[in-house]
């Protein structure tokens, strides 16, 4: 049975609206937690204790694409293989997918603007994630859920927008396109690099720091605030013509999820973000 359309969640959904909906056929749970500094760390918490059904979803394998060096740290995957695994997880076009993590939903936030790149906007982030889930009385199991039937999800038209380095490249300068870095405000300098080669930023850009959308106890800040430093940070721009970046086209999202709750749709991800970008020597870089 396919949902209603007034039953969809397309941005956060709270754990006391989650919890009644978790035995449906057509709601499934995604854990995408993760550790940049450790790898395993991720599907080690998953394997400790997660939501019951939920499924673990690895940043590195599935949710980013093969690195060549010069596409950055997390390029995006393959549509088609992306939605294969997804399909083979039993995912169907029209499900609710709610998707956590235990870091206020910065990786969370890739998983679901990954999943409206795939054409699927029946997706919510987990507000306060695994942590608030577990502070509201959530049951947790260890145990892997039981395996589905193929789904016949496919990649569909996509939701979102993206630009590319010769894209920014060639826009450098024209004062309608705002470029906005997720990054720690000390990245952003140029300071305390250690994930990637070069420190700096794109020139021109702005920083929005992705943990500046969040309230002290990890879920996002209300819409109405969310909103109102966004349209500070545009400075009178159109949300299309801004283009959300981070380290590698993770952290991004976080900016383009706390975008689409304040109701500013349209900006764009630079998915190579500064570890594609800093990868050629001949663009330019400012600190």
């Amino acid at each position: 049975m396919l949902p209603s359309s007034d039953d969809s969640h397309t941005c956060l959904i709270d754990s006391a609206t989650l919890r009644p909906n978790l035995e449906r056929a057509d709601w499934m749970v995604f854990d995408v937690r993760h550790d940049l500094a450790s790898p395993r760390a991720g599907v080690d918490a998953w394997r400790s204790g997660h939501i019951p059904g939920a499924l673990f979803l690895p940043l590195e394998e599935a949710l980013s694409g093969a690195r060549t060096g010069t596409n950055g740290r997390h390029p995006l995957p393959d549509r088609r293989i992306l939605s294969a695994i997804l399909a083979g997880l039993g995912l169907c076009k029209g499900y609710q997918v709610v998707v956590y993590d235990d870091q206020g939903g910065i990786f969370a936030a890739r998983f679901w603007w990954l999943l409206r790149w795939l054409g699927h906007s029946r997706v919510a982030v987990l507000d306060g994630g695994f942590p608030s889930w577990l502070a509201e009385g959530g049951a947790q199991e260890d145990a892997p859920p039981a395996p589905r039937a193929r789904g016949g999800f496919e990649e569909g038209p996509s939701l979102v927008s993206i630009a590319d380095a010769n894209q920014i490249l060639s826009n450098l300068g024209n004062p309608s396109l705002l470029v906005v870095d997720a990054r720690s405000p000390d990245r952003f300098r140029g300071e305390n690099e250690l994930l990637d080669p070069v420190g700096g930023h794109i020139p021109g850009a702005a920083n929005r720091f992705c943990r500046d959308n969040l309230l002290p106890d990890g879920r996002f800040k209300p819409a109405d605030l969310l909103r109102r430093e966004f349209e500070t940070l545009l400075d009178f721009r159109r949300p299309d013509q801004a283009v959300m970046q981070c380290g590698s086209g993770v952290t991004a999202c976080h900016n383009l999820l706390a975008m689409e709750i304040a109701g500013l749709s349209g900006a764009a991800l630079y998915p190579g973000s500064w570890s594609e970008w800093c990868s050629d020597p001949s663009r330019p870089v400012e600190t």
